[in-house]
Parts: structure tokens; C-alpha cells; sequence
């Protein structure tokens, strides 16, 4: 994961970081199978260059590629995380430009939790964040592994400090009932 002095520089001193993780692996299916088609092109145009000179630069260029995109895309999501602080939600993304998506967890008004069938196949589903705010750094968060935890875990910060369902009437440092999920 994130090495501490690297997320630190990231967080506000009085912070907590409660969850910390990078997209599944899945995420990086998409790109793969372009970079795997790149790299069966390449090795086709290259049983097939025979003498031709342009035909072998074309396909030892189109494998150059192939190995190039991958391994960039590699690289971006092993350096991308997704944190969830006790006070924030950040998206920290980016190579060359660093870009960090930040979100209160105070502005969080609701939390959609998505999982796909290949979601549900591979382990990994999607948050939709909705905020109180206009302008959101960001709404919808793919690939996250271990949703179902993470979706607790989240939960947990967001309604922590919410207040608690009572009875009309009743006094507020009463203990709850024990059949409060059968009142109407």
C-alpha cells in the first residue's frame, strides 16, 4: 500500500486514515486486453514482414507499444489510492500531474453502493457519492475491492454521529428499546 511518510503529506494532522486501497485488479482488464491486442497484431506483422524493412519496424514499433501502454497502465494504478479518513474521502491519482479528489465526509448526504455481476464474480463493486455541494471532485468510484467491507466501513464514519431513532416522547438518555424494529 501507501507508505506512511507518502500519505501523510496528503491528510490533515488530526486525521485518521481508516480505509486505504488502490482499484481492484480488474480495473486493469480493459487496457490489457488492448495492450494484449496490440501485441498479437505486432507479432502478426512481424511473421508476415518477411524482407520488407517497413513492414518489421511497424510491428517491432506496435509491440514497443503494446509494452509501453501496459506497462504505464501498470504503473498509474499501483500508485492510485482511494482513502477514507474519519473526515474525508480522497482520491489520490496520477503520475506525471498528481491529482487528489477530496470530499468531507460532513457534504456525504448519500452513499450508493453498486455491485455488477463481474463484480460479484471477481470481488470488486462501485460507490456512488452524492454531497450537499454544487460541484463534487468526484461522484462515482470504480472497481473498489472488498466492497462489501469497505461499504461498513464507511457506513460506520458516515452515521456515527447521526442521532439515534427514540419513540415520540421519549427521554433522550433513555436506553434503547429492545423492539425498536418493530415500531411503526
Amino acid at each position: 500500500m501507501m507508505e506512511p511518510g507518502k500519505l501523510r503529506k496528503f491528510l490533515i494532522p488530526s486525521e485518521t486514515p481508516v480505509v486505504i486501497t488502490r482499484r481492484h485488479w480488474a480495473s486493469l482488464l480493459k487496457s490489457g486486453l488492448g495492450c494484449l491486442l496490440g501485441f498479437v497484431l505486432a507479432l502478426i506483422v512481424l511473421a508476415h514482414a518477411g524482407t520488407s524493412r517497413g513492414a518489421a519496424d511497424l510491428g517491432v514499433l506496435l509491440l514497443l507499444l503494446s509494452l509501453g501502454w501496459s506497462l504505464l497502465t501498470w504503473v498509474q494504478w499501483h500508485h492510485e489510492r482511494f482513502v477514507v479518513t474519519d473526515r474525508r474521502v480522497l482520491l489520490i491519482y496520477g503520475l506525471l500531474t498528481q491529482r487528489v479528489g477530496v470530499m468531507p465526509l460532513v457534504k456525504v448526504t448519500d452513499l450508493t453502493y453498486e455491485r455488477s455481476l463481474a463484480g460479484r464474480l471477481l470481488g470488486y463493486g462501485a460507490f456512488v457519492v452524492e454531497s450537499a455541494g454544487q460541484h463534487q471532485a468526484f461522484s462515482r468510484i470504480d472497481f473498489l475491492p472488498s466492497p462489501d467491507r469497505l461499504y461498513h466501513d464507511v457506513s460506520m464514519l458516515l452515521f456515527r454521529d447521526r442521532p439515534t431513532i427514540r419513540r415520540p416522547n421519549e427521554h433522550p438518555t433513555a436506553p434503547l428499546p429492545e423492539d425498536l424494529w418493530r415500531w411503526p
